[in-house]
């Protein structure tokens, strides 16, 4: 499919490009019109060229999930979104100003300016996270203010909405974020704790009304640990004449456990609002930073370490099991895919609440240096997520019982496992080929899988035998036949650990 221009005045699905404003890391903004538009609009477009971060596809795709799901004063108004399989792109309303970055030259501001910026913003996080939306990279760009006052949250590519698929914790180990406003919890994996947007704008207000930001600029993950188990410098210190108020509040946003936090935005937006009313402890005339004690303390404090049971969006479907199924997209597998599907429809059918994560293998060389493109010009990871979306279409799953996941890697049976594992997937769907010496010799990406997953494993094969049945717990020698064993005439299921799916 021809993917359409983007030069200014170019149409997409009926928007004019008026004019591109700004050009970011992973995506550009342009600002569009179209006759029956309430309000001035922005088309945000992705970056897919060659040598793009796959995050800022995935990133991407959240913020189309999250944005349309939003309502209020507070987030721009979502207005439209273009399909991956012809040119992705969110249009949302035009919010008229300037974001909170452009005081930067102004810092410190006055204390009173911080405290109403702080409100405004406390007010904001407090309506997103009423709307199951942790922000999750509370920034200066990404807040913006209506002519009314309010403050708006910008950029949702990084957030988590509880009611939906985390693809950004799913597909990726490190953590993802601004590194000087990133929570300590954020760092260890936990996307699911409103406060640390708490502490983001805990930093926010600190770099504001002192100039200096609290944890400075260390991007590396190392650098960014540190903030684990040491406190920053207190206010008071670098400013005799900051109010002691606003201290006691900064630092509570600033705590390494969020339960010594604020306990909701609102309380915090209170506190900002009502300084004559903020109860006033010991850290609010503090000058010296926490002693070697704490620091010590909290160096092997293990409270913050997420739990390796299931992700914070599996919490809310703890009644649901998550099924992972294995699909390779070149043009022999058609017959196998096809039983993959009937299979997964099968197991679906049975459980409305399960969770189903389509997987591909974008197997990456050891040697050479992979390009991101074909040879048509199209990106290979934007092209399999919309191939996986196509094979998953006729099970006829809303969006918040699918996930599609191109995963990059060398070793194809080492990356779904790894998926696996970190996602606490609960079976594994996979095919198995047809014999070949080239199997024999190097064993099969089915058969290791199955070997070593700590989960149940179904292989599934296009019929070739009949009337054999066998399953059950696998051992060394049933795995090295699996591929060789049909049952029903399609398939047979192989389970290791807890009973088969049926």
């Amino acid at each position: 499919m021809v993917k359409p221009s983007l030069d200014i005045g170019a149409i997409v699905d009926g928007f004019l490009i008026e004019e591109r404003i700004h050009v970011g890391g992973m995506a550009s903004l342009w600002r569009v019109s179209r006759a029956d538009l309430p309000c001035p609009a922005l088309m945000k477009i992705p970056k897919l060229g060659e040598g793009e971060d796959p995050a800022a596809i995935v990133s991407f795709e959240m913020e189309q999930m999250i944005l349309q799901r939003l309502s209020g004063v507070h987030v721009p108004m979502f207005i439209a979104a273009g399909e991956f399989a012809v040119q992705p792109y969110i249009v949302m309303e035009c919010i008229e100003g300037k974001t909170l970055l452009g005081r930067l030259p102004e810092l410190p501001l006055p204390y009173a300016e911080v405290l109403e910026i702080g409100v405004k913003v406390a007010t904001a996080l407090e309506d997103l996270h009423r709307q199951n939306v942790v922000h999750l990279d509370v920034k200066p760009s990404n807040i913006m203010f209506r002519p009314t006052g309010e403050a708006v949250m910008l950029d949702y590519g990084l957030s988590h909405h509880v009611q939906l698929p985390d693809l950004m914790q799913e597909e990726f180990r490190l953590p993802y974020g601004t590194a000087p406003y990133m929570a300590p919890e954020q760092l260890l994996g936990n996307r699911s704790d409103p406060r640390s947007d708490i502490f983001a704008l805990g930093v926010l207000l600190y770099f504001y009304s002192t100039g200096v930001r609290p944890f400075g600029k260390a991007e590396s993950l190392r650098g960014m640990r540190r903030r684990l188990w040491r406190d920053p410098v207190p206010p008071r210190k670098l400013r005799p004449d900051y109010p002691p108020a606003l201290q006691e509040i900064v630092l509570r946003c600033l705590s390494v456990e969020p339960s010594w936090r604020h306990p909701t935005a609102a309380q915090l937006a209170f506190d900002l609002g009502h300084q004559g009313q903020v109860k006033l402890t010991a850290r609010s005339e503090r000058l010296a930073s926490d002693p070697w004690t704490a620091v010590i303390r909290r160096r092997f404090n293990t409270d913050l370490t997420p739990s390796r049971a299931k992700p914070a969006l599996g919490a809310q479907l703890a009644s649901a099991p998550i099924l992972a199924v294995s699909i390779s997209l070149d043009e022999e597998s058609g017959p196998l895919n096809d039983a993959l599907l009937n299979m997964a429809g099968r197991i679906l059918a049975t459980l409305p609440s399960a969770r189903l994560a389509c997987l591909n293998v974008l197997k990456q060389s050891r040697i050479a240096i992979d390009t991101t493109l074909d040879d048509a010009g199209h990106n290979k990871h934007v092209d399999r997520m919309v191939a996986l979306k196509h094979w998953a279409q006729p099970l006829g799953l809303d969006e918040q019982r699918l996930t599609v996941h191109v995963l990059q890697e060398i070793d194809p049976a080492s990356a779904i496992l790894e998926f696996a594992r970190v996602n606490s997937v609960d079976q594994i769907l996979i095919g198995a080929r047809q014999s070949s010496l080239k199997r024999k010799l190097l064993g099969s990406v089915s058969a290791r899988v199955a070997a070593e997953a700590e989960c149940t494993v179904t292989i599934v094969r296009v019929a070739r035998l009949a009337d054999a049945t066998i399953s059950g717990p696998l051992d060394q020698e049933t795995t090295a036949d699996a591929d060789a064993v049909v049952s029903d005439g399609t398939v047979n299921l192989f389970t290791r650990g807890a009973p088969s799916i049926p």
